[in-house]
């Protein structure tokens, strides 16, 4: 366990409203973060105040500094919607013992959307000062450099086919229900890659997902682990999984055959169970829809269901995905047990893939999605990225078609770097 933080002092925060901006993606400068869905959410860029953990207790430490920095900020928030005031974005580690370790990083500069509202977010250490400016603001953006030409790692196929036929040995022996295995793809660029080009397509490809770019680790991911609003907490579960044809009728006939498939039902209601096990604890009422619906993706199609609930105490939006969080949905079932076995059959540090990433704010509220459909870009060298992609395995498993399924997931990824 390790705590690095930078925190200058108290934080003053100013946010006013702005005119909408036509593409809010287009305002990142270099190595700037977001969290956008369907045009909303924000853009950041530049650093305030971060904290670094490692550790079994990552998450917890991130909490705990975050309250403090929200205690003892100024802030003045014209605006008062989702993402506006004090924010931090972070990304954790799916594994305790990774050394990717997690981060909360509070932006200099915010740029959001909601709806009608616009607005800028400024972060200093030196008081208000004059209202903020979007074009001062903006100062140091340079255009997008070129996507660079891209070479990747197939993968080891046989390797892969291994690991799932063993982990259905486990299952079918009884030492667990499901397991989560995943893929890592290398991929080298003839440049350094410029994340805002992989933004931009991600975001048009895959405007039903959230997509987020957070000290290295960028994506569009379809699965939220909560959000938090007002006390009411929200959970979108997504497991079961069917790639589409690209007919329209065939693929109406796809999802109700989804729908109805033993395998997926089985591996989606392991994962409902274990979120609304979690939000049971923390909320007064909870409301788990009776059976999922079918989320349809350009690449892929989910079962899906929208696990609800008020919370019964002021519990952070840290402090649930601290418990959410491995779900079944990227563990399995005895968590623990899956655990156990990823570790034994993987053979990959997954880093941040398939850990939390999100934003708090200075109440607690936020939104935290599951870093799926993503890739993490090399800190040591911006032109090496790995790729991940996973798959539910249960006792119907087979390893053709659970390597076709990880392939469908690579999709987003291979798209947005041109491949």
């Amino acid at each position: 366990m390790s705590v690095q933080s930078a925190t200058p002092g108290p934080l003053t925060v100013r946010t006013v409203e702005i005119d909408r901006p036509d593409d809010l993606l287009g305002l990142l400068p270099p190595g700037g973060m977001s969290w956008v869905r369907r045009g909303e959410g924000f853009v950041a860029w530049g650093e305030a105040a971060r904290i670094d953990t490692s550790g079994a207790h990552r998450i917890d430490e991130a909490d705990a500094w975050w309250r403090s920095v929200s205690r003892h900020a100024v802030i003045r928030d014209d605006v008062h919607v989702p993402g506006t005031g004090l924010i931090a974005l972070g990304s954790f580690a799916f594994a305790d013992s990774s050394a990717a370790g997690g981060s909360l990083i509070v932006p200099r500069y915010v740029v959001g959307v909601q709806g009608d509202d616009a607005w800028l977010t400024v972060v200093s250490e030196d008081g208000l000062g004059e209202v903020p400016d979007l074009t001062q603001a903006s100062a140091g953006r340079t255009e997008p450099e070129p996507m660079p030409t891209v070479t990747i790692d197939t993968g080891d196929k046989e390797a892969w086919s291994t690991a799932v036929t063993a982990a259905v040995q486990r299952i079918d022996a009884g030492v667990l229900d499901k397991v989560v295995l995943a893929r890592a793809v290398e991929a080298k660029a003839d440049a350094p890659i410029d994340v805002r080009p992989l933004l931009t397509r991600l975001a048009a490809d895959y405007e039903r997902c959230w997509t987020f770019h957070v000290d290295g680790l960028v994506g569009a991911t379809p699965e939220l682990l909560a959000r938090v609003d007002h006390g009411l907490v929200t959970s979108r579960v997504l497991a079961g999984t069917i790639r589409p044809t690209g007919d329209e009728t065939a693929d109406l006939a796809h999802a109700a055959a989804l729908a109805r498939s033993s395998k997926d039902l089985e591996e989606h209601e392991y994962a409902v169970q274990s979120v609304t096990r979690v939000l049971t604890t923390h909320c007064g009422s909870v409301n788990v829809p009776e059976a999922p619906s079918v989320l349809h993706l350009p690449n892929v199609m989910h079962l899906a269901t929208d696990v609800t609930g008020v919370l019964s105490h002021n519990a952070s939006s840290l402090e649930l995905i601290r418990e959410l969080h491995p779900s079944a949905a990227v563990c399995g079932t005895p968590t623990l047990t899956a655990a156990g076995v990823i570790d034994e059959l993987e053979g990959l540090d997954r880093g941040r893939y398939a850990g939390p990433v999100g934003w708090i704010n200075s109440a607690g509220d936020g939104e935290w999605c599951i870093g799926l459909r993503s890739a993490e870009i090399s800190q040591n060298d911006p032109s090496r990225l790995r790729l991940f992609a996973g798959c539910g395995i249960v006792s119907a498993s087979e390893p053709e078609s659970e390597w076709a399924e990880s392939e469908a997931k690579l999709e987003p990824m291979h798209r947005a770097l041109g491949l």
